[in-house]
């Protein structure tokens, strides 16, 4: 589990190698970032939970599944591409964002984004059958990264960035057309699957 409150930007080092089964072995420079990862630890790598599979100085090594590339932006990086990290929690771990759990529901993209000296927002477009999940002032997890829900329409959603979510994640790069790994709200996710299967009793 995670609480989405990004702890260092990292960098794909090199290009991810090809595995057995279609998956890649994804290499990640951690320079900078206190935590030392051991082997096995759960890192959340721009939202998505991986496993640590190899340690090298600075670099940590990551297998992913050919599932995990194919429904999230994680299969379309290459060297040098910034990535928003967080390891795992622990029960002392202050939950200064929400309940983040590395599975991605799905893949948004990125209508604009509109910094001015007042405010920066911007806006996702997603698959509306995800539309109950979101609820104004309620919480997502875009690329890993714990916001708040400050606008909803049809198919689109909206958040408030500050300075320091602009200069501390990859949201500053971001640009029309990116694609961003988005996870509901786990408890929302949980009503509507109970609200479902009460309907078809």
């Amino acid at each position: 589990m995670f609480t989405g409150l990004i702890q260092c930007v990292g960098r794909v080092q090199g290009n991810p190698q090809p595995l057995q089964a279609g998956g890649q072995r994804l290499q990640i420079d951690l320079s900078g970032w206190s935590y030392q990862p051991h082997l096995g630890a759960s890192i959340a790598v721009n939202g998505c939970c991986l496993t640590v599979a190899a340690v090298s100085g600075e670099i940590a090594s990551f297998d992913v599944i050919r599932q995990t590339l194919d429904l999230t932006t994680l299969g379309s990086l290459t060297s040098n591409d910034a990535v928003n990290l967080e390891h795992a929690t622990t029960p002392e771990t202050l939950l200064g964002g929400h309940l983040v759990q590395g599975h991605v529901d799905t893949v948004g993209e990125v209508e604009f984004l509109n910094q001015s000296s007042e405010a920066c927002r911007c806006r996702i477009q997603f698959d509306r059958r995800y539309e109950a999940l979101l609820v104004p002032q309620g919480s997502v997890a875009v690329d890993g990264v714990s916001l708040t829900v400050a606008d909803l329409g049809e198919g689109w959603f909206e958040v408030a960035l500050i300075p320091t979510t602009l200069v501390e994640t990859t949201f500053g790069q971001y640009a029309a057309g990116d694609g961003v790994n988005l996870e509901w709200d786990v408890i929302a996710k949980m009503v509507e699957r109970q609200m479902a299967a009460r309907a078809g009793n």
